[in-house]
């Protein structure tokens, strides 16, 4: 099934979604540390292995964080060709001085924000969704 690329349907269809939980951003040199455990995301950089996981499972790991973040899913089924739907939700954020860190997987956009600002972001969302942002 091939993704959403219209910006005006994406955008009327976003449906922000607040997963449960803290998230953390970890580095690590060897990413064989977190076998078992369940990682929510990575990204090899030239640094070290980035990997988003529940904060308990960092702490149990005893992995150094300093991001304690919520993560919202854009429930939209967007393509990875899409063009504007980023800088959209990135504006509406900004405009609420809330940083968010994006991961785009095949079918969903994924939002990390300060977990502190998660219910302010998801308000963003849904008035951007609804046409008001």
């Amino acid at each position: 099934m091939t993704g959403e690329t219209s910006l005006s349907k994406l955008l009327a269809s976003l449906s922000p979604q607040l997963n449960p939980g803290e998230f953390v951003f970890c580095s690590v040199r060897d990413p064989a540390i977190a076998q078992g455990t369940e990682v929510i995301g990575s990204f090899r950089e030239a640094e070290g292995t980035t990997l988003i996981l529940a904060r308990h499972e960092a702490e149990r790991l005893g992995l150094n964080f300093d991001y304690v973040a919520a993560w919202i899913t854009l429930e939209v089924h967007s393509s990875l060709a899409a063009v504007g739907l980023t800088a959209a939700f990135a504006n509406a954020l900004a405009k609420q001085s809330i940083s968010c860190n994006v991961i785009a997987g095949y079918y969903h956009d994924h939002l990390f924000v300060a977990q502190a600002d998660a219910e302010r972001a998801m308000a963003a969302l849904r008035s951007l969704a609804k046409g008001e942002a």
